[in-house]
């Protein structure tokens, strides 16, 4: 059985199909400089269908809420002028790592500690985790210290 070859590049509506997204999408994120595409001699917008794997980065990246603007500056990083390697692709990420824990950690919180929540009913002030005697945290600034503050913040 013969197979079929795959072409290496895709109509805006393969793209759009193929990535899961709107082609209005894929014509802001262009806009944006995240991917790219050309024109063929008919004037049809073409994808090389390496750009997949920039749209499901994006499309990740911005689910756990990283800004496009880091993300531009990640996939800036990556090679245009031959095919990404797996080292570019480790290279291009390493500076999510530490954002990317910090998330993980804060999310890791909230999970925890959702269940004690202000009008928890527990009407314990003793073992209420966010309990702020005499709002000591408001000194330190602004926000939810308990949730995003330094680690002694969050004890």
């Amino acid at each position: 059985m013969s197979r079929k070859p795959i072409p290496s590049d895709l109509s805006v509506g393969q793209m759009a199909d193929r990535a899961g997204v709107p082609v209005s999408t894929l014509h802001f994120y262009e806009a944006e400089g995240l991917i790219r595409s050309w024109r063929n001699t008919a004037n049809h917008r073409r994808y090389d269908r390496r750009e997949l794997r920039r749209v499901a980065i994006i499309r990740v990246a911005q689910t756990v809420g990283v800004p496009l603007a880091e993300i531009r500056e990640v996939l800036d990083r990556l090679p245009r002028d031959r095919p990404v390697t797996a080292g570019d692709w480790a290279e291009a990420a390493a500076p999510w790592r530490d954002m990317l824990d910090a998330r993980i950690a804060l999310m890791t919180r909230l999970r925890d500690h959702m269940g004690h929540c202000i009008g928890c009913g527990c009407l314990s002030l003793d073992s209420c985790p966010l309990y702020n005697a005499e709002d000591r945290l408001g000194g330190r600034g602004p926000g939810p210290r308990r949730w995003t503050g330094s680690p002694e913040e969050r004890a």
